[in-house]
This record gives structure tokens, sequence and C-alpha cells, in this order.
């Protein structure tokens, strides 16, 4: 096995910035062992492979992982993690990927590892104090008791607000690492990006995603590249493209509300089938995971069970089930908001390829293949100005979603937009 910041594709820089965090990280583990109070000071010389300058610098208590969708924010982080619990005696190797610790963290199993995922819109201050109190303890196993919070960006300001009080004041033996798209004060709070070391990852290069689909999943070289060229930089996605015929499905519907709505006659229709769609996308995922999570609910009450007195679950397991099928509810509700978010990019990104076209600029297109039947058809009938009012009203469909408008609703005004924005040069 490989070390475990091979699996950031694209981001050479950061992973090796991360490997002297981490090494400087064991050295004022050890010193904490000894009963050090000097808080993250370590000397230069006690650093292996650690140049002079580092010392206060390289390792915190508390990071931001910023980044694109599907740049790698929660890989990074998790891969961190492993290089920090990491139990290989090789210090210039650490994040080994063979040891137990790095095992179990990259599988999301260790002890002293927490990863934080809101199940549904937001994650509530209820919980989020829980987690801190829990993050509060004295790592089991491992070096640190780590903290990943996958979408800092959905944390209510409660929530944030009872983070930034732990974050300010943190457990000698806790390590928070935050993940959200940007540092603006919509994605995450500004005293609270204050406090945190940030690393800012990129979107990797088509070549890059090419190359891990080829190598890494065993994909055909030409589905990959396919793949690769239209996922917008997402690694995740690209890689559901290239397998998936329902994600391919769903793209397709996205971009081809682009001709439908310059027809009044097409145009609800392909927005009501492109709603419909993404519902249905999100009910299977979401019927998935949680029939998983229902049978191993019962099974821990005692479902299932032969020996007597187990005909029945223990009073309270309804109460339990029924909390679980609101975590569910919740979930699906962001799960279709995500599936229709990402059709939308794909549609905004199309009349972004059309608008470059227009204006002669060289630069690369998001989607490739509808280059022919799309984009330049497009650019050709429709203005530089009314392409950029269509991924206006993309982006405030976007934005009307976020602010929990009904899709139905929100798609509508969106297609008669775009609508109004498409014939405005036939009425001209």
């Amino acid at each position: 096995m490989t070390n475990v910041f091979d699996r950031l594709t694209g981001q050479e820089a950061i992973a090796d910035d991360l490997r002297a965090a981490a090494r400087a990280a064991r050295v004022l583990a050890h010193r904490l062992d000894a009963g050090a109070t000097d808080g993250l000071f370590v000397p230069d010389d006690e650093i292996p492979g650690v140049d002079a300058g580092w010392s206060r610098a390289s390792m915190t208590h508390s990071w931001l992982f910023t980044g694109p969708p599907g740049s790698g924010r929660s890989v990074a982080a998790t891969c961190f993690a492993a290089a920090l619990q990491c139990q290989s005696p090789d210090s210039s190797n650490v994040g080994c990927g063979e040891c137990r610790a790095c095992v179990t963290v990259m599988a999301k199993t260790h002890a002293d590892v927490r990863h934080v995922v809101p199940e549904g819109l937001s994650l509530a201050v209820g919980a989020m104090r829980d987690i801190v109190q829990a993050a509060a303890r004295r790592p089991g196993t491992g070096r640190w008791q780590i903290v990943i919070v996958e979408d800092a960006d959905r944390l209510t300001e409660q929530a944030a607000n009872a983070l930034l009080k732990v974050v300010e004041e943190p457990p000698p033996r806790t390590v928070f690492l935050l993940c959200a798209p940007s540092v603006d004060p919509e994605d995450i709070s500004v005293t609270l990006r204050s406090r945190c070391r940030h690393v800012a990852l990129v979107s990797p290069s088509p070549a890059d995603i090419e190359r891990v689909l080829i190598e890494r999943d065993g994909l055909d070289p030409e589905q990959a590249h396919w793949a690769a060229s239209v996922c917008g930089g997402h690694i995740g996605r690209a890689r559901r493209l290239a397998t998936d015929p329902d994600a391919r499905s769903q793209r397709e519907k996205a971009l081809s509300l682009a001709r439908a709505a310059s027809r009044d006659s097409t145009a609800y229709a392909a927005a009501e089938e492109l709603v419909r769609s993404a519902e249905a996308a999100a009910k299977a995922i979401s019927a998935e995971l949680d029939e998983a999570e229902t049978e191993e609910m019962k099974t821990a009450l005692g479902a299932g069970g032969t020996g007597k007195g187990t005909a029945r679950m223990p009073r309270g397991s309804a109460g339990a089930l029924k909390e679980l099928e609101k975590r569910q509810k919740s979930r699906a509700t962001r799960v279709g908001r995500d599936v229709l978010d990402r059709a939308l990019v794909d549609l905004a990104a199309l009349f972004r390829d059309a608008l470059v076209v227009g204006v002669g600029a060289k630069v690369t297109a998001m989607h490739p293949d509808k280059s022919d039947d799309i984009s330049i058809p497009l650019a050709g009938y429709a203005r530089p100005e009314q392409l950029l009012s269509c991924v206006e009203a993309v982006l405030d469909c976007r934005e009307a979603l976020d602010m929990n408008v009904k899709p139905k609703f929100a798609v509508d005004d969106m297609v008669a937009r775009i609508g109004l924005a498409l014939k405005r040069k036939v009425d001209a």
C-alpha cells in the first residue's frame, strides 16, 4: 500500500506541507507526554525533515481545508488525520498507509477520529455540542482526538459559535479539521476562519483525473478521458459519469434544458422532468443508505434474536426508529437538493461555454462533447449579453434552492427567465 497522501490528486505541494506538519505534531505529542506546557512551540532541530522557520507554523490545533467541489477537501483532511495518528517508526514516512492507525483512519473506523457529516440541510448546535464534548477527552489509542467536519459551511450560526469556543481554547490533545468550499463569510464565519490554519486546494487537471480513473479504478482509457473532460474537475463525479448510466442520463437532461427553454411548448415539461429525475436519483441514493441504517439500528435494538425474551424489541425502540426516520428524511431532502444543484451547475457551464465561443475567448470548454450540437449553435443564435442573462438565471435558481424555495417553483422561474433572455433577439 502506498502513502496515504498519494490519494491527493494534483495537490503535491499541499501534501508536502501536511507531511511536515504531521512530523512536527509527532514531536509535539512526545513533548506533551513528557509534561511540556509551552503550547505548540517545537524547536526546529527537533522536527525531522523540517527546515528552520517552520516551528510555530508547522502544527496547530485547528485547520480549514477549502477548495471547489471535487478538489478533495475531505480526502485531504482524512489523509492528514491518518498521518497524525500514524504508528510508523519512520518519521520521514508519516502516513505510511500500512500501519493499523493509517488503515483504520482511512476506513473511518479509528476510535479517536470522528467524521461529522450533516445528515440534513444543516448541522445543529446540539449535535455540535455533543461532538465538542466527546472531543475534549483524551485519546484512547492514538496520539490525538481528531474531529473532521466535512461540511463546515452547513454549520448553523449557533453551531459555529459552539465550535468557536473550543477552537479558541482547544484541549491539548484535540485537533479540528474543517472543510468548506471557500473562506467566504457565507461558507465559514470570519472569526472561526481566523482561528484556523488555511489549506487551499485546487481542482485537479483533466489529465490528473484521467490518470486516476485508469490507474486506480481500472477504467477504459477512452471512457476515462471523456469523463475527466466533462466532470468539472470533480474526481468523484468523473467516476460516476464513467460507470453510472443514471448519472450520464441526469447530465443529458440538464443540458437539454438549454435548447428546450427557448420554446414555450417544451420549456416547462423539460423543467418538470429535470426536477423529477433529480428526485428519483435522490430517492435511489437515500433508499440504499436508509435500508442499511435501519437494519443496523434494528439489530442493535435486539431485532432478529432467537433467545428467550427477544420476540420484541425493548421499550423505547419505536422512538429510536422514528428519530432515525426523521434524520433520514432530512438527509433525503439534502441529497435531492445536491443532485439538482449539480445539474444546474452543468447547465450554467453550458451557457458559459456558449458565451466563451461568442466572445472568441481561448479557454477550455466545460462540456467539450457538446460544442458542435449545443454550445456553438447557441453562441450563433444568442448575443453574449443574452447568454450572460441565462447564466445569471441559473445561478439565481441555485440561490433560491439554498433558501428552501420548492424546486419546482425555482426551476420553473429559471426556465421562464432563460426563455425570455433567448427570445429577446427574435423580438428585437
